[in-house]
């Protein structure tokens, strides 16, 4: 039997996971969606509050809680300590669901604040299925627009925006832990853009083609890849004239923010445009790892790439 999936999703209160998890799992056709919420209000009902008093808090003020408050040096210091003391609590229950979902060969997906890299061992399970940990992120004007969004369409978030500084402290919080324990961020945009990067890592259709665009053409092969079809670029084999072993670069760029920032270094620094101009010379063309969130995708975007010319077909 193959290995069932395990999905978590994770983010800052406001973000879009439960939106993103409960599309993911239509896609995915996966019966099992668990919001962490459920859990902490199961391990409430078991340890009382004057055992746990950040579990009974909100992830966003459980500081207020804690002992000894001055040993920390910054507020954000003492947020996030909070935070973590407040998710400590609800993680042994999670990492109980996963393991029952394993031994039932049932895919699962489990979205929540909670989910944090680090505090839970995912390794325990890597053997036994295919682990899946994703944390949303977001910029902060976008996240303090969820928020009025969701307090007026379903009364929800009102409270949380008084508490905006310190949920903005558990968002980097969450990304400090996140690029520390190899987690991967995914920038939450459109439903369908952000659903499309979950899910070209987790069915991973790839390929590698020639490109022979030139350097001033690839702000159009990163549209091409990236912002139309939400793809990635995951490596580029530079074969240079004259050397045995390839130059080998691992990108791993799936975001559009990404690429156009490196796009705009280039426009604005000649030197690294003429440095990575004798590159493409020497190399004539790069071996490029694309992926796509499944094959059709994917072959779209080597249809494009190929009929603006930027593939050598050989």
């Amino acid at each position: 039997m193959r290995k069932p999936y395990v999905i978590l999703i994770g983010s800052a209160s406001g973000i879009g996971k439960s939106t993103i998890a409960a599309e993911l799992a239509k896609s995915l056709n996966i019966k099992h969606l668990i919001e962490s919420d459920f859990i902490r209000a199961v391990v409430r009902g078991i340890i009382g509050k004057e055992y746990a008093p950040a579990l009974h808090s909100s992830s966003y003020d459980a500081y207020k809680h804690l002992r000894n408050k001055n040993r920390y040096e910054s507020y954000e210091e003492l947020v996030s300590a909070g935070f973590d003391e407040h998710a400590a609590s609800v993680i042994p229950g999670l990492e109980k669901i996963i393991q029952r979902a394993i031994t039932d060969y049932d895919d699962i997906i489990i979205e929540g604040v909670h989910l944090v890299p680090g505090l839970i061992n995912i390794e325990q399970f890597k053997d036994y299925a295919n682990i899946y940990f994703f944390v949303l992120s977001s910029d902060e004007e976008s996240h303090k627009e969820r928020f009025v969004k969701r307090a007026v369409q379903i009364h929800r978030g009102g409270k949380q925006l008084d508490f905006f500084r310190e949920n903005r402290i558990i968002h980097d919080h969450l990304l400090k832990q996140a690029r520390a324990n190899d987690v991967t961020v995914i920038k939450a945009e459109a439903i369908d853009k952000t659903l499309d990067k979950i899910l070209a890592i987790i069915n991973k259709a790839c390929a590698t083609i020639n490109l022979i665009n030139d350097v001033d053409e690839l702000a159009d092969v990163i549209d091409i890849i990236i912002t139309k079809n939400n793809g990635s670029l995951e490596k580029v084999v530079y074969n240079i004239k004259g050397f045995k072993e390839p130059l080998v670069r691992n990108i791993n760029v799936s975001d559009f923010e990404s690429a156009e920032k490196f796009v705009d270094t280039l426009k604005k620094d000649e030197s690294k445009k003429e440095y990575l101009n004798e590159l493409y010379k020497l190399s004539e063309y790069r071996k490029t790892t694309i992926c796509a969130s499944n094959q059709e995708k994917l072959d779209e975007i080597i249809k494009e790439l190929t009929d603006k010319g930027y593939v050598l077909n050989e």
